[in-house]
């Protein structure tokens, strides 16, 4: 679900995870954390890092998610330490942190303004 290496990522092509497809390794010590996207991120790959170590970052793909009631864009990253973690925007870019339980899963929520920020718009003729 999640790697870690230190090379850049920023969109993929990927096909949607189906129900119940997600296993999450988390126990003493370790969670996860979900990151909630507009659908218009599929594909890009999102990094959290520890807030004392942003060096130390892993990343995973936004992904269509299909559960009951329709479809939802998310990234999951599981195994890690329990702690406080920076959600990053882009490379150089903190867009916001969130603690990670160990035992347990966080939430985060992607702003819309940050996605808008991202989408270019076409010029006007």
């Amino acid at each position: 679900m999640s790697h870690n290496h230190s090379h850049e990522h920023s969109w993929h092509s990927m096909t949607p995870s189906g129900q119940g497809t997600v296993m999450l390794n988390i126990g003493n010590g370790i969670g996860a954390l979900i990151i909630n996207t507009p659908g218009r991120m599929h594909g890009r790959e999102i990094e959290v890092s520890p807030v004392d170590d942003p060096a130390r970052r892993t990343h995973a793909a936004v992904r269509a998610r299909y559960v009951w009631g329709g479809v939802c864009y998310s990234v999951v990253l599981d195994s890690l330490p329990e702690g406080r973690y920076t959600v990053w925007d882009d490379p150089i870019t903190p867009l916001g942190e969130v603690d990670v339980p160990g035992g347990g899963v966080a939430d985060f929520t992607w702003p819309v303004a940050a996605v808008t920020a991202h989408v270019s718009m076409p010029a006007r003729v």
